[in-house]
C-alpha cells in the first residue's frame, strides 16, 4: 500500500474523530482558519491598492 494513501486515511480518521468528540473545538479551529484566510486576503488587497496608488 502506498504511504501517501495511508497518511491521507490517518488524517481523515483524525479529523472525523476530532469533529465527533469535540464539535465545538472543531468549529473554533475552522473559524480561526477562515479568519486567517480572510486577513491574508485583505492584506493582499491593501498591498495591491497601495501599489496602484
Amino acid at each position: 500500500m502506498d504511504i501517501k494513501k495511508i497518511a491521507q486515511y490517518v488524517i481523515v480518521v483524525f479529523v472525523l474523530y476530532t469533529i465527533i468528540t469535540s464539535p465545538a473545538r472543531a468549529a473554533d479551529l475552522v473559524q480561526v482558519g477562515f479568519e486567517g484566510i480572510s486577513d491574508a486576503a485583505q492584506g493582499v488587497g491593501d498591498f495591491m491598492t497601495e501599489l496602484v496608488n
